[in-house]
């Protein structure tokens, strides 16, 4: 069984927090993964800003971002677990970006939760190439998934 955490940082807990979970967990599913582990991490511009500083040298808020961990270990019960890592979204951006571009919210927290999720399964893209293999794929599951709502 996969197990999926949301944490916050420096912002309120969201009352979707279990919805969201939920809904990770059955991305996870659907991508065939199993005994996985992940945390996500709601939080605000300020804080992500300082994580794309150090991890990729862009003093800037972005809306998401992952840190693969990707090692197998064994629980206290001897079973046999994967840590797939960390996917931080910044809520601030989140909001801006549906703002800016008139996307519902819980189709583009959806869409970032997609994206982190994926980056953790060893799928990457090309900035240059917003249409990429990768983000298409993305687009793909997001319509497999358009009827869950979370917020």
């Amino acid at each position: 069984m996969n197990a999926v955490g949301i944490s916050v940082q420096g912002v309120d807990p969201p009352d979707w927090i279990d919805r969201a979970e939920a809904f990770a967990r059955d991305v996870l599913g659907e991508l065939g993964k199993k005994d996985w582990e992940l945390s996500i991490l709601l939080c605000g511009d300020s804080f992500i800003r300082g994580l794309n500083a150090q991890y990729r040298g862009k003093d800037s808020p972005t809306d998401v971002l992952s840190f693969e961990q990707g090692e197998w270990f064994r629980t206290g019960d001897g079973e046999r677990r994967y840590l797939a890592g960390d996917v931080v979204i910044s809520l601030e951006t989140l909001a801006r970006t549906c703002g800016d571009l008139g996307i519902p919210v819980n189709e583009e927290l959806k869409r970032l939760i997609l994206h982190g999720i994926l980056h953790l399964s060893g799928y990457d893209h090309d900035e240059s190439d917003p249409r990429g293999e990768m983000l298409d794929y993305q687009e793909s599951l997001l319509k497999k998934f358009s009827e869950v709502h979370l917020l």
